[in-house]
């Protein structure tokens, strides 16, 4: 069984483009996104079971001849979940207009206040941050983020 390299360059692009767009803040791309992530899976199911054949139904043709089933179930039942995927995206795409008149994801307070923490963490332990130049820094540097020294005049 050779697969058609057509559409497995097609799935590739799918899911390649899917994932840029899933990747965005706006919850429109992020739905599109969705959308051709699913449709390059199901293009890839497709291409996974291989030559198309006859129908499956025992007595009427020999077994060789028969296309496999399962494949073609499973991307109705894919297409069925990105039916549902696609209604919740676009019920929270109307809410989050209906409520800030835009569809772009705020940043989260509690995710910004946790990178600060970490950032205050990391930033007395000069030998790991690799923009701190130990040969130029003295001891008469400003203190950097979110350590405790005072600076005296």
């Amino acid at each position: 069984m050779i697969p058609n390299l057509t559409l497995a360059v097609v799935a590739g692009v799918l899911f390649a483009t899917g994932v840029y767009l899933l990747l965005a803040r706006s919850i429109t791309r992020a739905l599109l996104g969705i959308v051709l992530l699913s449709n390059g899976a199901n293009v890839l199911l497709l291409v996974a079971a291989g030559p198309a054949g006859e129908a499956a139904f025992y007595g009427r043709t020999p077994e060789s001849d028969m296309s496999d089933p399962l494949p073609q179930a499973m991307v109705l039942t894919a297409i069925v979940i990105t039916l549902g995927m696609t209604a919740f995206i676009l019920a929270m795409a109307h809410r989050s207009w209906q409520l800030s008149q835009t569809d772009i994801v705020a940043d989260d307070v509690e995710d910004l206040r946790l990178v600060e923490l970490a950032v205050r963490d990391v930033a007395p332990h000069d030998e790991e941050r690799p923009d701190v130049d130990d040969d130029a820094a003295g001891d008469d540097r400003p203190p950097g983020p979110g350590t405790d020294a005072v600076v005296e005049p």
